[in-house]
């Protein structure tokens, strides 16, 4: 980032002179507030917008002979000879024993000479000469996780750091192993403050194994987090770890993304349809595509896989949304990744043995409304025009992909929506382009930082300069629209302007002039039977220097919520849904990892024949729309947790807590909760660890009625 006396000035004489045509006209509604930031912004390095591709030698090598300088070499020769540079992978990294098993006099990491001859700067040199990114191993703990016991970073954080960033690493694979118990936040921002101090930018991977449930914690801390044990090459194992990360897909962003580990394709421990599965979920997924395989022995069908444009395009959208499962039943399962063009990538799963038909729809997938819709099959590269039917006949094992693109503009799908989740109908902003999920910064795509206001930080929105005007398709079906809105802190104090809401034309909101000095304020607009919305930012009156304007959270309630009636939540379906430990579970416990593996509800010796079972971390979102007045519900931990495990219970109406459990074990038996709702757009059911780790947090929400 330029210092403020740095940056030239803009004048307005190029700004969009469209803009005045909304200089007046129409009923203004509008509401302003001092707003409250939420927290988890992603980490503001610059780096990993979307998902990192490159290789990692572990998974086909661990620390045999083979992993030497020679294979490395070799590798980054492949990836250029054989395309693999040119279809987007930059990172070729070391794994464990890399290192001699004592540091020196000095306390500084030396490498194995054995191995690598030439000494790690040399190899790094080598591989950016190719063209690529170098990438290193350590654990936050005071070893390493092979049994040789190399040593890991504990302790020697800065001293580490400055080593790799003198040697030319660009990127951190930083393990969990002998952590001497220590606090994994604290060990794990101890190394990211390290990275930051070295003035060079290296891409943070976190390896915590979901642990310590990270997607809660590492946004801000790293550009990656492992969220699972590690993966084998088996069928059970991959598909196992793809079950567990797809109910984490809330917590993934552009920046900030949930691991499954390593991609496995073509060690030959599954077969090419699994293969072909694997690389599907993982590109579905927004998952760091890091190839785990000897490249230089692979077979033709191996690198037909990892080098599949169409399917590395939907892990590496600029959107940078992980894709959410739409419907499981019977091992049949869909989901759905929205897409920055407004296009939705689709996987149909078999996880069964046997051949069988799964279907969906372009309504169900969250874009209905178009009249014809192009389909086209990732993997057979057949392409087809319809009415927004999906279909396809899938071997046992297998997936069929699809990118299912409407006709024309549709209305966002019910329930709440970010704006920077939705294509815009048009664009024009007067520095650099819009940015989603960032702020302006300056005049090259990606280059902003995390949206933050006076001080507070907000995870999502829309970075622009004034003047500025977005435009998005509404259909006639949304309530209203709620953001925060302000100057972005990287106008260093300076900048004024005004935000201004128009639905189909006319004014419908407005800020009114905010400067630099101005916390952000809370800004709503009534969007009832509005077709287009736009977004305006106009410059203050002094001119459009430092004119840095953030909507921040800025969002939109579509649809009616339920009729009027009392309701079992259990049977409603949720619009969105996080959990730690498998599935969240309807009208049974949470169990095992796998979907409906649980057994009654049972709560300090009641039970109960509905409710919802998770494990801490956990949140579960419904669409109200405004029409709901209460819930009420039995909390507690589950009699399968055998005495162990404490969370607390949240419920939150949109974005505020209106009732909490306090912290809850076994031993407190069951808690009644209940809340008042009037008015909320949305309903949120969290449940957090009580403080003592997620192991055996079995928490129930027994019997919930929602009041409608």
């Amino acid at each position: 980032m330029r210092t403020p006396d740095a940056r030239p000035a803009r004048r307005a004489a190029s700004a969009l002179t469209a803009l005045a045509l909304f200089a007046g006209g129409g009923a203004v509604t509008v509401g302003l507030q001092l707003a409250t930031a939420p927290s988890a912004a992603a980490l503001d390095n610059g780096l990993n917008l979307t998902p990192q591709m490159g290789f990692n030698n572990w998974n086909s090598t661990y620390c045999g002979a083979q992993f030497n300088e020679a294979m490395i070499k070799g590798i980054a020769d492949i990836f250029v000879s054989k395309g693999l540079k040119a279809a987007g992978y930059q990172y070729v990294n070391l794994d464990d024993c890399w290192a001699q098993p004592q540091r020196d006099a000095s306390g500084n990491l030396v490498a194995d000479p054995v191995r690598f001859p030439h000494g790690i700067k040399a190899l790094a040199d080598y591989v950016h000469g190719k063209g690529l990114k170098f990438g290193i191993y350590s654990s936050a703990g005071d070893h390493t996780c092979d049994v040789k016991g190399f040593p890991g970073g504990l302790g020697h954080e800065q001293q580490d750091a400055d080593l790799w960033a003198s040697w030319g690493v660009d990127y951190l694979k930083y393990d969990n192993c002998n952590n001497k118990g220590i606090d994994a936040r604290t060990r794990y921002k101890a190394m990211g403050d390290a990275l930051k101090k070295t003035g060079r930018s290296i891409l943070y991977s976190i390896c915590e194994w979901g642990s310590t449930g990270p997607w809660n914690w590492a946004q801000p801390v790293g550009n990656s987090w492992r969220t699972t044990g590690d993966i084998s090459d088996n069928w059970q194992s991959m598909i196992s770890i793809a079950q567990a990360n797809q109910g984490l897909a809330n917590y993934a962003k552009a920046g900030a993304f949930n691991d499954p580990d390593m991609l496995e394709v073509g060690n030959g421990g599954m077969t090419g349809t699994e293969y072909r599965t694997h690389f599907s979920l993982w590109a579905q997924m927004a998952a760091p595509l890091m190839i785990g395989t000897d490249l230089r022995t692979a077979e033709p069908e191996t690198l037909e896989i990892l080098t599949n444009t169409d399917v590395i395009a939907i892990d590496q959208d600029p959107l940078g949304k992980q894709g959410s499962v739409v419907s499981r039943e019977n091992g049949l399962v869909v989901m759905s990744k929205p897409l920055a063009d407004g296009s939705r990538s689709v996987t149909l799963t078999n996880e069964g043995s046997y051949d069988a038909t799964i279907s969906t729809t372009a309504q169900a997938v969250g874009i209905g409304g178009a009249e014809s819709y192009k389909v086209k099959d990732l993997w057979s590269k057949k392409t087809s025009t319809g009415n927004g039917a999906i279909s396809a006949v899938v071997p046992g094992h297998g997936t069929a992909m699809f990118r299912v693109t409407p006709s024309s503009p549709v209305s966002p799908p019910s329930g709440v929506t970010r704006l920077s989740d939705l294509p815009f109908t048009s664009a024009a902003n007067f520095w650099g382009p819009v940015e989603r999920d960032r702020s302006n910064g300056d005049h090259v795509a990606g280059d902003g930082g995390t949206i933050t206001i006076r001080g507070a930080q907000f995870p999502n929105g829309l970075g622009v300069h004034a003047p500025s005007e977005i435009g998005f398709h509404l259909g006639g079906t949304c309530r209203n629209l709620v953001t925060d809105v302000g100057i972005d802190d990287d106008a260093y104090g300076n900048g004024s302007v005004v935000f201004q809401v128009f639905k189909d034309g006319v004014k419908a909101a407005d800020s009114g002039p905010v400067t630099g000095q101005d916390p952000a304020r809370r800004l709503t607009a009534d969007l009832s039977g509005a077709q287009e919305l736009k977004l305006v930012v106009t410059d203050g009156g002094d001119g459009t220097s430092w004119d840095h304007a953030d909507w921040a959270n800025v969002r939109v309630a579509c649809g009616d919520g339920p009729a009027a009636g009392t309701y079992q939540v259990s049977d409603l379906n949720w619009s969105a849904a996080g959990n730690s430990w498998g599935p969240v579970e309807r009208d049974m416990s949470n169990g095992d990892n796998q979907a409906r593996d649980g057994s009654t509800i049972t709560v300090g010796g009641a039970t109960y024949a509905k409710g919802l079972g998770v494990n801490a971390f956990s949140e579960i979102v419904y669409y109200l729309g405004g029409a709901c007045s209460s819930i009420s519900t039995d909390v507690g931990i589950d009699a399968e947790a055998q005495g162990r495990g404490s969370v607390s219970f949240e419920i939150y109406a949109d974005d505020t807590k209106v009732a909490d459990s306090g912290r809850v074990t076994s031993a407190s038996g069951v808690k009644h909760l209940t809340a008042a709702l009037a008015g909320a757009n949305e309903l949120r059911l969290v449940v957090t660890d009580g403080g003592d780790g997620t192991n055996s947090d079995h928490a129930d929400w027994a019997a919930p009625v929602l009041t409608c």
